[in-house]
């Protein structure tokens, strides 16, 4: 992997935890999660979205359910743990610290 494509990975699945962190019951659809990462000129297909969830899924920061077409996540408290820089999950961009 390139290292700009690496960034680019690292930044998404971060943008990916902080929209499930920003919803009330943090969980969220894959299409509306591709809606999100779309926002910060991230302009991926459903399967590259499904692709970060699963990795996400597989290192603990997620749980998936298949519905449909589409994967429902919800954030783990191991996701919310890097979120607050308790934790830092290779692979997913650290969270800036807030001032």
């Amino acid at each position: 992997m390139t290292d700009f494509r690496r960034l680019i990975v690292e930044d998404a699945r971060l943008i990916l935890l902080k929209a499930l962190a920003a919803q009330t019951d943090d969980t969220l659809h894959s299409d509306l999660l591709r809606a999100e990462l779309a926002t910060f000129g991230i302009r991926r297909d459903r399967a590259w979205v499904h692709g970060e969830l699963d990795w996400l899924a597989e290192h603990g920061a997620v749980t998936l359910v298949d519905a449909g077409s589409v994967k429902v996540a919800t954030l783990t408290e191991k996701g919310a743990r890097h979120l607050a820089r308790e934790i830092a999950i290779e692979g997913v961009k650290r969270p800036s610290r807030e001032d």
